[in-house]
């Protein structure tokens, strides 16, 4: 049986793989392995799951490692500020916090510095990170073109550049700035490209950018996992539907809904709430702590559901989801492929459902079809059994916590101020984070699951954000209206 060990990575890799548990490659592992260890340009082909990251992970680790060592004996600086040895960019926040999660192990094994660069948050800790100098740098299009133009980095000494879901970047239309990035990074280094297709110009990128690579495609990147269970639920109105889905969250493993709007996600993730099953939404509109605690709190297992838009649909791994639904059925297949991705993922199985109602028929009986998905429509009503095999074991009742009592605020000039309980509380009346929850029993009593709050209730609208959450520049108001155009960023997810 081939091991990690049989490709010539280094001892402290190996054993950081072993103490993780991972201990057999995946096949694009083991196709890719031999070629991105000799330095040879690589484009990698596979469906979400197939272990992508780890395969381009660790050549980049060993190959810098390499490097350093042969820098040291030279006596140059094993690394130097704002300029990065290799650069890894992928399309959004979560994806690149989750490359880092995946990287940062191995790389501290070999004495390397790994840092992440996006959107959404101040890039004030990401520039002191940079001037402290790193080695791999994971970064979203946006957030690093705007350091490149204010001149915090170089991309001078970058030797290795990986793009990872290529073509999720070209979705989101990031690939005119992944070419100017890629321009900047020296020819001769070595450029992974791994992607599920190679539609919507990202065979332009690798006829660009890549010298002679060589493919490794190790399944039909447009066909499901065998492991995944397909179902379609038709239900008969909007009523029947709320119910069923409702039923479907309410299981004790984890399950992602999908919705199409980022309006509907966090509505049912309040809904799924306020009816005792903890639910926290993920999607564009967040900020972007908002969105680390809503998927830690998913990723941990305190919250069992999570209600997202596509944001989640590509790249963002959490083991044992056991079901998939898609509460508004996706507008093509490929998102409806990569959305189902996060179950079936590493051997395992998994349910995917679609809820469908009387006029969907027709859209997903097309989405189907193009996604090769061999599932016919099952009538069913809340209740059903087919409703509860898939439903399994029932988490218990989580009963919302009250509402605290709204409490008089004075004014400095004394007397009760009109309307007091409102102040600090969110648009939506609920108490401030860490405060709604006091006298709800200790998790694991009493057979209850901890309740997380989803962190979009409520609170101020956020700033406009490009797909990566990088904010456009800001722009002075004028007495009396709004400022001028807000710029041409890409939309959020």
């Amino acid at each position: 049986m081939t091991t990690f060990a049989d490709f010539g990575l280094p001892a402290p890799v190996v054993r950081q793989l072993t103490d993780q548990g991972i201990t057999t490659p995946f096949p694009i592992q083991t196709a890719s392995l031999p070629d991105t260890m000799a330095g040879t340009d690589v484009l990698g082909r596979g469906r979400t799951g197939s272990g992508k990251t780890l395969a381009f992970s660790l050549p980049v680790v060993t190959r810098l490692a390499t490097s350093a060592a042969k820098a040291a004996a030279a006596g140059r600086p094993r690394r130097r500020p704002g300029r990065p040895r290799a650069l890894v960019l992928c399309p959004t926040r979560e994806l690149a916090n989750q490359i880092n999660a995946t990287m940062e192990p191995l790389a501290k094994a070999l004495g390397l510095v790994t840092t992440t660069v996006f959107g959404g948050v101040a890039q004030s800790r990401q520039v002191n990170a940079l001037n402290a100098g790193v080695d791999v740098l994971i970064a979203c299009p946006g957030r690093l073109e705007d350091l490149l133009g204010q001149k915090h980095l170089t991309l001078d000494d970058v030797e290795i550049t990986v793009l990872d879901e290529a073509d999720h970047m070209a979705d989101l239309g990031f690939l005119p700035g992944v070419k100017r990035i890629m321009d900047r990074t020296p020819t001769v280094g070595q450029r992974l490209l791994f992607s599920a297709t190679l539609d919507n110009g990202v065979d332009v990128l690798v006829k660009r950018y890549l010298k002679n690579p060589v493919t490794h495609s190790v399944d039909e990147a447009a066909a499901p996992p065998p492991q995944m269970t397909h179902h379609i639920l038709a239900v008969a109105d909007a009523d029947s539907k709320k119910h069923v889905v409702h039923a479907l969250a309410s299981g004790t493993g984890r399950r992602v809904l999908f919705t199409r709007t980022k309006h509907q996600a966090k509505k049912l993730a309040k809904q799924l709430t306020g009816a005792g099953v903890p639910a926290v939404d993920l999607h564009g509109n967040l900020g972007q702590g908002a969105r680390e605690r809503n998927l830690a709190a998913f990723s941990s297992g305190d919250v069992k559901v999570l209600v997202a838009t596509d944001i989640a649909a590509r790249g963002i791994h959490v083991d044992d989801v056991e079901l998939v639904v898609h509460v508004d059925p996706p507008a093509e297949h490929k998102a409806y492929l990569h959305r189902s991705g996060r179950t079936a993922r590493a051997g395992s199985g998994g349910d995917v459902v679609t809820v469908m109602l009387p006029e969907q028929r027709g859209d997903v009986r097309d989405l189907t079809r193009k996604a090769k998905i061999d599932a016919r429509p099952q009538p069913v009503a809340p209740g059903d059994a087919t409703v509860a095999a898939l439903v399994g074991e029932v988490a218990p009742y989580v009963a919302p916590a009250p509402a605290a009592p709204p409490q008089p605020q004075r004014r400095k000039g004394g007397g009760p101020q009109q309307g007091g309980g409102q102040r600090g509380r969110t648009s939506h009346g609920q108490a401030p984070r860490g405060e709604a929850q006091r006298g709800q029993g200790q998790r694991g009593q009493q057979g209850q699951r901890s309740q997380a709050q989803p962190a979009s209730s409520g609170g101020h609208a956020p700033q406009a954000v490009r797909a990566d959450g990088s904010a456009p520049a800001r722009r002075r108001r004028r007495r009396g209206g709004r400022g001028r155009g807000q710029g041409g960023s890409a939309p959020a997810a």
